[in-house]
């Protein structure tokens, strides 16, 4: 099996493998947690079942259809990216990193197109349930992104001295993530951090 082959292969099998996870954790939480609910691992850790129709951990910047469709446009070209540097020669650490991106970024596309038109949305104390093609809470590309992940690692009050946030609750870390944000951020900050290692760089 040539280099070219390996690393296709490697790609194929990564990109399943964190959409499967990445799909069966939110499914898990979606149908065996109420909204909002919280479970309590550690002091540090949690499970916090929420939704949000924007951005990663929960940010909301732009139409949920605009949202929706540059992140097809975005994966799309990831992809062409990717399959572009495998056949020119590309080191494992890009490829690895590259794939995270990508396919941390197709599994919360998932949500978005098709997540409305599969689940209900029942209030709390009801559980989400999987519902007929096209009667579930909102149409395709509208769906919303289940988040379920929350590490309060440090908590403090600001002192009454301290201008604007005077008295006020800080927690890091506050954002409620997925699998796959985790996977984006961990491709990104790598790649940022170790992109002068030689399993970064191109093969020859």
């Amino acid at each position: 099996m040539t280099l070219r082959q390996k690393q296709s292969l490697f790609s194929v099998m990564l990109s399943v493998g964190i959409l499967c996870i990445d799909q069966l954790i939110k499914i898990a939480v979606k149908t065996g947690m109420y909204l909002h609910q919280s479970i309590h691992v550690t002091d540090w850790f949690q499970i916090v079942f929420t939704e949000n129709r924007g951005m990663a951990f929960g940010m909301e910047l732009f139409d949920k259809l605009i949202l929706t469709s540059f992140r097809i446009v975005a994966v799309t070209y990831l992809i062409y990216y990717i399959s572009k540097q495998i056949r020119k020669g590309i080191g494992w650490g890009t490829l690895f990193c590259l794939i995270l991106i990508t396919a941390g970024a197709a599994g919360n596309i998932f949500d978005s197109v098709f997540y409305g038109m599969i689940f209900n949305n029942p209030p709390a104390p009801m559980i989400a349930e999987f519902v007929n093609w096209g009667t579930g809470y909102d149409k395709l590309f509208h769906g919303r992104v289940v988040d379920m992940f929350y590490f309060p690692l440090v908590e403090w009050d600001w002192p009454t001295w301290v201008p604007l946030l005077h008295g006020q609750h800080f927690i890091f870390f506050s954002p409620i993530f997925n699998f796959a944000d985790a996977c984006i951020s961990c491709g990104i900050i790598a790649l940022l951090l170790f992109c002068n290692k030689r399993i970064f760089k191109d093969e020859k």
